[in-house]
């Protein structure tokens, strides 16, 4: 008994769903630690909380580098994060020491997709600026021109990374009237693309000829400060700008200047630089930006089944089985 218990004991990050704790304290032999709070776990308290456990259970807050593997010792097996993206890992470390990984992918990305697309319509139509002429008294009568925005019929609308998300969102927005879907990545992707008759074009053209550019991608060292001045200065006067992937895939002064100068029309971020963002930021001063904090996948049913996904790919590595979604190194 002593020793199962010994190569089942975990560390949760964080106050997550109950279900997915569910899950880890229901499992025999498994001994949780957690962080049981709604703020992040202090690093300090990471690193002492770490030592000697078999299993990681993190968020995408939590920097998980050679720092906190020293910490965890020889022990660690498996870090199970609650999050589709990784660039929180540090992937090379954690294969060199022969650590598997598992990750949340599929289960978001129907909430994502949504927030994408809620954020596009929130951004082109002005709504947050809309509803704030009501409260201040803004709205006096009817005017032809005043709160105009931009529409997506017959529009192109070109996705950076046609990913499990960006496919999600192509295929909402195809019912608003798109005319065309551009996209560009790493490589073409026929299969995934066929569907919206997407074309695979390289980023500058993408910039050029799009009406709304909506970004999923992964971060990694190619996308990382993606989205420049040179990218902004290529796209429309009348085109809108939404990110839903990380902040760091763009330079948000570059994103200020292209706003505040009318170089882009509007841009929707539910992703920062850092996060949360600091109140004073200048982003936060512009009536054409719209920012929202990290909500992608907020909805109650995809963070219970992120949670128990999560859960269930923490203890399948630490009994040496294959887990529901792992990530390959």
């Amino acid at each position: 008994g002593a020793a199962l218990g010994a190569a089942m004991s975990v560390f949760v990050t964080r106050r997550i769903p109950a279900e997915g704790l569910r899950v880890l304290s229901q499992a025999s032999g498994c001994r949780v630690q957690q962080w049981d709070s709604e703020e992040p776990v202090p690093r300090a308290e990471l690193l002492s909380r770490v030592a000697g456990t078999r299993g990681l259970l993190c968020l995408l807050s939590d920097r998980i580098d050679r720092e906190v593997l020293d910490a965890a010792g020889p022990g660690l097996q498996v870090i199970s994060t609650m999050s589709v993206g990784f660039d929180h890992l540090a992937l090379d470390e954690i294969k060199k020491r022969g650590i598997r990984v598992g990750y949340t992918p599929d289960v978001l990305t129907d909430a994502t997709a949504e927030l994408s697309v809620a954020l596009l319509l929130s951004a082109c139509r002005r709504l947050p600026e809309a509803a704030e002429q009501v409260k201040s008294g803004g709205w006096t009568t009817w005017k032809p021109l005043w709160m105009c925005g931009y529409g997506l019929s017959d529009s192109t609308v070109g996705i950076i990374g046609l990913g499990r998300i960006g496919q999600a969102v192509a295929r909402r927005l195809k019912p608003f009237g798109v005319k065309k879907f551009l996209y560009t990545g790493s490589g073409p992707k026929p299969e995934s693309a066929a569907e919206f008759r997407a074309e695979f074009v390289p980023l500058m053209r993408l910039a050029e000829e799009s009406d709304f550019v909506v970004v999923t991608c992964a971060l990694t060292p190619a996308t990382q400060g993606m989205c420049n001045k040179d990218f902004f200065s290529r796209m429309k006067k009348t085109s809108v700008f939404v990110n839903t992937s990380r902040g760091t895939v763009v330079n948000q002064e570059d994103l200020y200047d292209a706003l505040s100068q009318g170089q882009i029309a509007a841009a929707g971020l539910d992703v920062t630089t850092p996060e949360p963002l600091p109140t004073d930021h200048p982003l936060l001063s512009l009536k054409n930006c719209v920012i929202l904090p990290h909500i992608g996948s907020a909805t109650y049913s995809t963070r219970s089944t992120m949670a128990v996904l999560a859960a269930n790919n923490l203890l399948a590595g630490l009994r040496g089985e294959p887990m529901p979604h792992e990530l390959k190194l």
